[in-house]
């Protein structure tokens, strides 16, 4: 059954990620780690479909607090998906939703991009480089080496990032195919993006212990005593992170 194939394939991608994005998880994880004592955010930043990355970091029961997720509606599948599309190729866009942020230099900027190769989240990266912010950038190697930047600069993202982790997704995303369908199926960023970018949460987490930090860490609501621990962290980073 095809379904087979797909765990199979995500199996594969996952050990590959471990094996060979490993000094890339951790070179992340310390840039994080060091931000964070040192009162930084991270502000986590995609479009259309990679508004999930900063969904999945933000507000997350067993995450991060110093998480800000910038989520801005032009760039939002909600309320029609084609805009968004359009949206995420228009330059001078990025310079006016990073504008709109609460930024300091000791801040960390994660952008992700599957392709790496439009207009906002390139320069994202350079707006987010002009103000002080080292930048980590999360994207498929092979799809983005296999397109053309559609920047003025002719950079892609991952040429601008100061550390680049690697999906390992293939060219278009979508990894399954079958005999009597044109197009390839299941695309794999996702899955695998989270599972990245929750490494490297644990591992910042670590290091915070190791260094005598006590991690901020959001509790789920549900628990009883969640709501009274988790005000305590929104009334400290309020003023920085825009959706609290």
């Amino acid at each position: 059954m095809i379904y087979k194939q797909y765990f199979s394939k995500i199996h594969e991608l996952l050990n590959q990620v471990e094996e060979k994005e490993h000094e890339n998880i951790l070179k992340a994880a310390q840039l994080i780690e060091k931000s964070i004592r040192e009162d930084g955010v991270l502000h986590v930043f995609g479009c259309g479909h990679s508004q999930m990355y900063a969904m999945e970091l933000f507000y997350r029961a067993g995450g991060l607090v110093p998480v800000n997720a910038i989520l801005p509606p032009a760039l939002s599948l909600a309320p029609t998906a084609p805009f968004s599309t359009f949206a995420e190729r228009q330059e001078g866009l990025a310079k006016v939703i990073l504008d709109a942020e609460n930024i300091k230099p000791q801040d960390i900027m994660l952008i992700v991009s599957t392709s790496g190769r439009n207009a906002v989240p390139i320069e994202m990266a350079l707006e987010a480089k002009k103000r002080g912010l080292k930048v980590i950038a999360l994207t498929s190697l092979e799809f983005s080496r296999s397109v053309s930047s559609r920047h003025k600069s002719n950079k892609k993202l991952y040429e601008l990032a100061d550390v680049v982790l690697d999906n390992h997704g293939v060219i278009g995303d979508a990894i399954l195919e079958i005999p009597n369908v044109k197009s390839k199926f299941a695309p794999t960023s996702s899955v695998i993006g989270f599972a990245i970018l929750q490494a490297i949460v644990s591992q910042v987490i670590e290091l915070l212990s190791q260094n005598g930090f006590e991690p901020p860490i959001y509790v789920s609501s549900n628990l009883d005593n969640g709501d009274k621990i988790n005000e305590k962290f929104i009334e400290k980073y309020r003023n920085r992170i825009k959706c609290l």
